[in-house]
């Protein structure tokens, strides 16, 4: 199948996963890399009410936190 013909299809909706490899699919730039950072206690304390809140985990909020600004 050709490009021009699988962006038709995907674009009409059809379902195109059977034209594709998926053994050779990447997510790029999704590879983790660990950073440690010291937050003083009352941060951390924070985190954790904020967390809390929401449902979720402190590293969670972090990662969600720090997405949201780096979003251009």
């Amino acid at each position: 199948m050709k490009a021009i013909e699988f962006d038709r299809a995907f674009d009409d909706g059809e379902d195109v996963s059977g034209h594709v490899d998926w053994s050779r699919s990447s997510r790029p730039n999704v590879e983790a890399k660990r950073v440690n950072v010291d937050f003083p206690t009352w941060v951390v304390e924070g985190l954790d009410r904020q967390a809390r809140r929401l449902g979720v985990t402190r590293q969670a909020l972090i990662k969600l936190w720090i997405a949201e600004r780096l979003e251009l």
